[in-house]
């Protein structure tokens, strides 16, 4: 009889050294991968949290600080912040980082438009701020109004001038 309590004893604890390791594999795989997407979502979170630091700030022409901002300024100065490389005006960050489609977008990710929604000329550009089923929004430099937030997708005047979107956290840490 003591020799089967030893024998269960030694199968229990063998049996509970075994499930404990199989835990301790997953939970550090999914970890693992917890780690990858949460270091983007760290990076859309901090430029969110920046932009939203300048809220009604003037609109300066030409404006690349807090003493003002025109709409690129304020794309080129939130995105150095985290060592994204974009250049100063609106057209030439355009061609830069990869496109996303409108659907897809994420808060950080910019918005480019034209007037009436006509391609060429890339008239205004805005940080995504949250895309919801409330709307897309966006956090940027109006002229009239200065750093503030729109909802695109329910304004008469956003909306058709919307061209594309980018993300631009490809382009962290290149020149």
């Amino acid at each position: 009889m003591q020799k089967s309590t030893v024998n269960l004893f030694v199968l229990l604890i063998s049996s509970l050294l075994f499930f404990n390791s199989c835990q301790t594999t997953r939970s550090t795989s999914t970890s693992t991968k917890y780690k990858k997407v949460s270091a983007e979502t760290a990076l859309r979170q901090g430029l969110i949290k920046d932009a939203e630091k300048y809220k009604g700030i003037k609109y300066k022409y030409a404006g690349k600080d807090p003493k003002g901002f025109d709409c690129s300024g304020f794309t080129y100065y939130v995105c150095s912040k985290h060592d994204i490389k974009l250049s100063g005006n609106s057209g030439s960050q355009s061609k830069q980082g990869t496109e996303v489609p409108i659907s897809k977008v994420k808060p950080g990710d910019l918005l480019f438009f034209g007037r009436n929604g006509r391609a060429g000329k890339i008239q205004h550009v805005g940080i995504v701020y949250k895309n919801t089923s409330e709307g897309l929004y966006m956090i940027h430099s109006s002229s009239k109004r200065g750093i503030v937030i729109d909802n695109v997708t329910s304004s008469k005047y956003w909306k058709p001038r919307l061209l594309f979107a980018k993300t631009v956290l490809d382009l962290k840490g290149k020149s």
